[in-house]
């Protein structure tokens, strides 16, 4: 039999302390990612002039972090309280859930964008552009609204933000492949072989040592920052499903919700600290917000390293 069909999960309480630390981070994250956010969306809308595909995707990328971050005062009232699942909750599930998936493969697209770029220059004029790339996360923003929207629907959970015991193991599985697997696999993928790429250059001693290895830097600093943020929740959402599968006691489910409420919670600052992809991912970015250039004629002149290390 399976013990945990035996536990009710609304049973299942948080420990004081991490409840704490639940509530405490959501609100830093809040402060922290508003403050970061609003500078990004400024300088992007009132500074930066030219418009080029890896912009198209940060500032898709800036709007999801500023819905996440916008949902996080009602998500953090709403777990302190244990509150039922109402309209309310539902509604701030959907934000949260939605813009957190749009996101993920934001950060997914601009790495297969940087690959393409890096790895296959000449096919890059036929597959990049800024109306492609617009194009593309028009299509994922209606993909996930639609595909979480359904899901979040038929959820039967009591509690706001609770796991739903009733989904069947297929779903579950397709869920963790789609948010997670897949694109953790793409960012690892596309990552590892553009910094092989870029570490050949520097053996052929080119004279934009200094300008590759910074990208190679940036690229480690987004992988590793992606892992850091991601792979705790992904390996709590995994190790959640087996335990549900082989039966497990109660007290593992109760360790395992804690330890997913804590990887959540981290999984959510990465809506803080994409402003670092924010800072790098454009030439005009670091030059608009430190006004070294105040010529935008200078601005504009990018180099397709420093465009696509991010």
């Amino acid at each position: 039999m399976n013990v945990s069909n035996n536990c009710n999960v609304t049973n299942l309480e948080l420990y004081h302390h991490v409840r704490l630390i639940e509530f405490a981070l959501y609100n830093l994250i809040f402060f922290f990612g508003a403050l970061f956010n609003a500078l990004a969306l400024w300088v992007f809308f009132c500074k930066v002039k030219k418009w080029t595909e890896t912009r198209v995707y940060v500032i898709n990328l800036v709007f999801a972090d500023c819905f996440v971050i916008c949902t996080l005062p009602s998500m953090a009232y709403l777990l302190w309280n244990k509150s039922t699942r109402d309209e309310l909750c539902q509604f701030i599930e959907a934000m949260y859930f939605i813009n957190m998936v749009v996101s993920i493969y934001i950060i997914s697209f601009i790495s297969i964008d940087r690959y393409i770029a890096i790895k296959h220059p000449l096919k890059a004029r036929t597959f990049r552009s800024p109306s492609k790339a617009a194009l593309l996360c028009g299509l994922l923003w209606v993909s996930v609204i639609i595909g979480a929207t359904l899901e979040l629907w038929q959820r039967r959970a009591g509690l706001c933000f609770q796991k739903d015991t009733t989904m069947p193991a297929t779903q579950r599985l397709l869920s963790i492949f789609f948010i997670f697997t897949l694109p953790l696999a793409i960012l690892t993928f596309c990552s590892t072989e553009v910094i092989r790429s870029l570490k050949r250059r520097l053996n052929t001693n080119s004279p934009e040592e200094k300008l590759i290895q910074k990208a190679v830097h940036i690229i480690y600093a987004n992988l590793i920052l992606f892992l850091i943020c991601f792979l705790p929740a992904y390996l709590g959402v995994l190790a959640r499903f087996i335990m549900d599968s082989v039966g497990a006691t109660c007290f593992l489910l109760q360790v395992m919700k804690n330890f997913s409420s804590v990887t959540r919670c981290i999984a959510t600052s990465n809506c803080c600290l994409d402003s670092v992809c924010y800072y790098f991912v454009t030439k005009e970015f670091h030059e608009d917000f430190l006004l070294l250039k105040p010529s935008t004629e200078k601005a504009d002149q990018v180099h397709p390293l420093q465009t696509h290390t991010c």
